[in-house]
């Protein structure tokens, strides 16, 4: 079974080196079939020409240059779920911040329970979090808390962009919406009203080494509120239009 890797990539050189070769390099050990889907999404650094350089040297490893004007984090995001080739698809971050250990214990879950989606979550026992922000820890928190008593869900990390789909889930939920990071709220929530079957495992997580993160929480607010309306009015207003057809 084959596992895409799709990775959303806007100015990333410095950390996309690092990234690739360690999930390379663990899904080679694992004897795991991949492929990597790297969107540059129109970077102003040099990352095409670091993508470029690390074609030659990673066999599995395909890129894709997404161009204005429909750029951002969600687009480029729906621009590797439209290409990808695998029969499930993972979303991983290009700086690193998620463990490619983590990853195989995705693809094997999803392999032996035969689940549609398999959904990381970050704040567990087994879990450990490394330089996450203070502030944004305690809206994460609220918000997903929230999501979780308002869907009637026992998950509580919905933002959490590391989760791996089916392929005939991601067909299932389209088409998207959001063009920026709600769309890490969009997938999961439909999954989830549509009626595809998920496992949590937990996952760790650690700050990026270089460059900022794009996430900007008071610009995401009310886009990611309009998301969760929507799934939530489709949960008890659609009378089952969208539900996964068994």
């Amino acid at each position: 079974m084959k596992l895409s890797i799709v990775i959303p990539a806007y100015n990333e050189a410095l950390n996309l080196p690092d990234t690739i070769n360690a999930f390379y390099t663990e899904l080679t050990l694992n004897n795991i079939e991949h492929e990597f889907v790297v969107v540059n999404d129109n970077s102003k650094d040099n990352t095409a020409e670091v993508l470029g350089e690390l074609k030659t040297q990673i066999p599995t490893l395909c890129t894709i240059f997404n161009p204005p004007p429909h750029n951002g984090f969600g687009f480029a995001i729906r621009k590797g779920l439209d290409n990808f080739k695998g029969d499930c698809v993972a979303i991983v971050m290009a700086d690193l911040s998620d463990l490619p250990s983590d990853l195989v214990r995705f693809y094997n879950a999803f392999t032996t329970l035969q689940v549609d989606c398999v959904f990381g979550n970050r704040f567990t026992k087994e879990s450990k979090v490394i330089g996450y922000p203070r502030k944004k820890l305690f809206i994460n928190r609220f918000v997903n808390n929230m999501i979780s008593i308002v869907f009637r869900i026992r998950y509580s990390d919905v933002t959490n962009a590391f989760k791996l789909y089916s392929k005939e889930c991601i067909e299932g939920l389209k088409p998207f919406l959001s063009p920026h990071f709600n769309l890490t709220v969009e997938l999961p929530l439909k999954a989830v009203v549509r009626g595809y079957t998920f496992t949590v495992v937990p996952n760790s997580w650690q700050n990026r080494k270089h460059g900022t993160s794009n996430l900007k929480i008071r610009e995401m607010g009310s886009r990611y509120f309009f998301i969760v309306m929507y799934c939530l009015i489709e949960k008890f207003f659609s009378r089952g239009d969208f539900k996964k057809k068994w």
